[in-house]
């Protein structure tokens, strides 16, 4: 059963804004007391944290659907309704978020680092908020705006100061077993390791953490073996460790052209031509093995390498090889440039920034913007009054002005908001906006097709008017 994960697409969506309530507040002796009714709450976020406890994205792997809570509805009295809980999940520290793209969203290093992987819609106000001077009782409500939903790729990339690379059955387990309390399965066969180990090594007052990466072979970079599923894990580490066996078994292998096999794949992955390289000559405990290790010191000592001997079994030279270590990882931790707070920018946007824009395209005009988007998202389109107000408020951010100027006449479509998720509808240019056109709660006659509600009550007043001026003209004298 697989244990380890470090690659996962992961299906979010945040939960849905509640829908705003249209209420008026009635009580004895007031049966008109105004509008009452409260806005919807807040749909929760997606948010990623890191945890250092969690070292895998297997829970990821075997459940991808992930989903916040939506926000509840409105009610009357005033009454806004529950916001959504925020679903947080734990992943490993060297998180990175990409798109499907392959675009990168995030980094996530460090304790507690967030990432808002998809965030809540808003709640729709009630009819209590939407009320003004000259719109006293409204009698709609704004709708709850839909959560965001998409698909996010999360890969983890082991955060270590050491990595040992080299090829299957060098010694590489064996090492990280005997240096630090890590215990990985060991055994004479190549591939033992499967999954990256991790462990901490403590070198007198430097404590530093050593990864060993799955055996690498020719063609890793472009992914034979198992290589390139885990080369990614390499590149956080500030010092690359190359184990060579020196007693293989293998009659075409040797040490010098091992190194240069894993040098040749590293350089293709490419990003790691930068850290310092250490040479381990591994299982010099057997005779042929140590014979061989004095044999290529010099040419190792030569193309610049520092060269330690080791072995596992026999525990040599493992003190020598944790301190020579723990001095490189110091001196890379002493350049690397400290860490400054980070500084909060606020960039507010022009006022003269309506937030949209009209695009002529062909046989219609779109409009695009966050806030014209977002006011057709959370308009009721079944009430007149709602649609009225999403005009008037078209209006006053300019819309019908710049559909003018882009050459929009009466009877033109127009398509607000991006293909997967428009409105369209024939534009006609108002001429007047505002409370002074609206009719009765729920209406606006602007509108040609009132609903059918409505006009059966017009129906009603209309025959009521013409069996009162029939009994007028029979009123005997």
């Amino acid at each position: 059963m697989t244990t380890f994960v470090d690659r996962v697409e992961l299906h979010v969506a945040a939960g849905n804004g509640g829908h705003g309530c249209a209420s008026v507040h009635r009580e004895k002796f007031k049966p008109l007391g105004g509008p009452d009714g409260g806005n919807g709450g807040r749909g929760g976020d997606v948010i990623l944290v890191v945890d250092q406890s969690v070292t895998t994205l297997l829970d990821y792997h075997h459940s991808p659907h992930r989903k916040a809570t939506n926000g509840k509805p409105g009610e009357g009295g005033n009454r806004s309704g529950k916001d959504g809980t925020d679903l947080v999940l734990p992943v490993p520290d060297g998180t990175v978020v990409l798109d499907k793209r392959g675009n990168v969203l995030a980094d996530l290093i460090g304790q507690g680092t967030t990432y808002i992987a998809a965030q809540g819609g808003r709640g729709g106000l009630g009819n209590a908020a939407l009320a003004s001077a000259r719109r006293k009782a409204p009698g709609f409500a704004l709708l709850g705006e839909p959560g965001h939903s998409g698909d996010v790729i999360l890969e983890l990339k082991t955060v270590a100061d050491v990595a040992l690379v080299g090829y299957p059955s060098a010694g590489k387990s064996s090492l990280i077993s005997v240096l630090s309390a890590a215990k990985p399965k060991i055994a004479d066969y190549p591939f033992t390791t499967l999954v990256p180990n991790l462990g901490v090594v403590t070198a007198g007052s430097t404590v530093y953490t050593i990864a060993d990466v799955p055996g690498l072979i020719p063609g890793a970079s472009q992914g034979k073996g198992l290589g390139l599923e885990f080369l990614r894990h390499v590149e956080r580490c500030s010092v690359l460790v190359h184990v060579l066996d020196t007693a293989a078994l293998e009659s075409e292998r040797d040490p010098l052209t091992d190194l240069d096999v894993i040098e040749a794949e590293l350089a293709q992955y490419g990003g790691l031509d930068d850290r310092p390289r250490v040479v381990v000559l591994n299982k010099v405990d057997i005779p042929d093995g140590k014979d061989l290790a004095d044999i290529i010191r010099p040419d190792l000592e030569a193309r610049g390498y520092q060269v330690l001997e080791a072995s596992a079994v026999a525990h040599l030279g493992l003190r020598e090889l944790s301190f020579a270590l723990g001095k490189i990882v110091a001196e890379a931790r002493e350049a690397k440039p400290k860490e400054e707070a980070t500084r909060i920018v606020i960039r507010p946007k022009a006022v003269d920034d309506a937030g949209f824009r009209v695009v002529a395209e062909e046989g219609f005009y779109r409009v695009l913007g966050e806030k014209p988007e977002r006011w057709v998202r959370q308009t009721d389109f079944a009430n007149d009054e709602a649609v009225g107000y999403l005009a008037d408020r078209l209006a006053r951010l300019g819309v019908e002005e710049e559909l003018m100027k882009a050459g929009a006449h009466s009877g033109d479509e127009v398509v607000i908001g991006p293909e997967d998720d428009a409105v369209v509808f024939d534009w006609e240019p108002s001429l007047a906006t505002g409370a002074e056109m609206l009719g009765r709660r729920g209406e606006d006659h602007r509108f040609d097709a009132p609903r059918p509600a409505a006009q059966r009550r017009r129906d009603r007043d209309a025959e009521r008017d013409e069996a009162d001026e029939e009994f007028d003209t029979f009123k005997p004298f």
